[in-house]
């Protein structure tokens, strides 16, 4: 068996839309090196996930956008990332998520990825303007056509797809990595990703199993609305 098919492959869900997957973007590539391990980005749409597992996303929770503004730029200080707001926010990233679901080189679609965030989350003019997401796919070398491919039936089908995986894979936010079958939630996961992937365990199985069975002895009034 080969080097490369040895190697362990973090995947690499995410949305343009959270800062979150940002900031663990910028810092997932060098984790990654540190343990020979190799980032596999997966686009997925965050509001198909909030839509399935019924809940609200942060900004359309008064406070918890509040917050999120001061946590974002803490953790951008403490992390040493640039971050800034993009023009609006929630804005609508389908047309970022596409096209970077298409096919195309491994090094390609890292400096698109790259170039899109940077737009988003880096201080540029945000991914919804056409005329600017083409210059971006032109300036990493996609071809003229990336952007009509990007509409094509296709390219909705394989990031539907591609939600609906990291569904069944037990996904629920971005980021979220996953490897060898084990999910990291959030930029504070690193971390615990970093320790996984140096050999440490870090949960207890007997505790897990244990708190997995759990009864509920009360129910939260209109929880499965």
């Amino acid at each position: 068996m080969s080097e490369a098919e040895n190697e362990r492959v973090i995947r690499f869900h995410f949305d343009y839309i959270s800062p979150y997957a940002y900031l663990a973007w910028t810092q997932i590539h060098a984790l990654a090196d540190r343990h020979r391990a190799r980032v596999e980005p997966v686009p997925v749409l965050f509001a198909a996930l909030l839509d399935r597992h019924g809940q609200k996303g942060p900004a359309e929770i008064a406070a918890k956008r509040a917050y999120l503004i001061k946590d974002v730029s803490r953790t951008a200080r403490r992390l040493g990332v640039v971050v800034a707001p993009p023009p609006a926010h929630p804005f609508n990233p389908l047309l970022g998520l596409r096209l970077s679901s298409l096919p195309m080189p491994a090094a390609t679609r890292r400096a698109l990825v790259d170039a899109l965030y940077g737009a988003t989350w880096g201080g540029g003019d945000g991914i919804t303007d056409r005329a600017k997401v083409a210059a971006i796919a032109s300036r990493v070398g996609l071809g003229t056509d990336a952007l009509a491919l990007a509409d094509q039936p296709e390219a909705k089908d394989r990031l539907r797809q591609q939600t609906e995986d990291a569904i069944a894979a037990g996904t629920f936010g971005v980021p979220t990595m996953i490897v060898d079958g084990e999910l990291f939630w959030g930029v504070d996961s690193l971390p615990s990703l970093d320790r996984f992937l140096a050999g440490e365990r870090d949960v207890d199985p007997e505790l897990l199993a244990r708190w997995a069975s759990l009864p509920a002895s009360a129910r939260r009034p209109g929880a499965d609305r």
